[in-house]
């Protein structure tokens, strides 16, 4: 690496102005500053979802597409009506009814009523189980 001749003290502020915007210098401090890949969870939508199975099944994309919007349709159909969905390897969907129940205001300590609900409720399979924990 060669040694640079110190600029004169007029021209040391003009230089470092457009050293600062460079794009290189941008790019730098975001790379500093991210995290390790291993701690960031990466969300899969159901377009890509539907294109891994098209490349797995040999379908059109489009097809694979509305295969998935189907099954979800029908998913939230038989949910509205109160069925219980079990899905072999995966796990049991079902709604459920939560009772209206007495409740704390968290910030002011504040006794507080929480109205009766319905709750979709998901129970893992045992493959699903021991699939990701062993």
């Amino acid at each position: 690496m060669a040694l640079k001749k110190p600029a004169p003290a007029a021209a040391k502020p003009a230089a470092k102005a457009p050293a600062a915007k460079s794009p290189a210098a941008k790019s730098a401090a975001p790379a500093a500053k991210a995290k390790p890949a291993a701690l960031k969870q990466v969300t899969i939508s159901q377009k890509q979802m539907a294109a891994e199975l098209a490349d797995a099944h040999e379908l059109e994309r489009r097809d694979a597409v509305a295969l998935l919007d189907g099954l979800v349709e029908a998913l939230v159909a038989h949910l509205r009506k109160g069925d219980r969905l079990r899905l072999g390897g995966l796990g049991i969907l079902q709604v459920r009814d939560a009772p209206a129940r007495a409740g704390r205001n968290p910030a002011t300590g504040e006794q507080i009523q929480i109205a009766a609900k319905r709750k979709i409720v998901f129970r893992p399979a045992k493959e699903l189980k021991e699939a990701l924990i062993g």
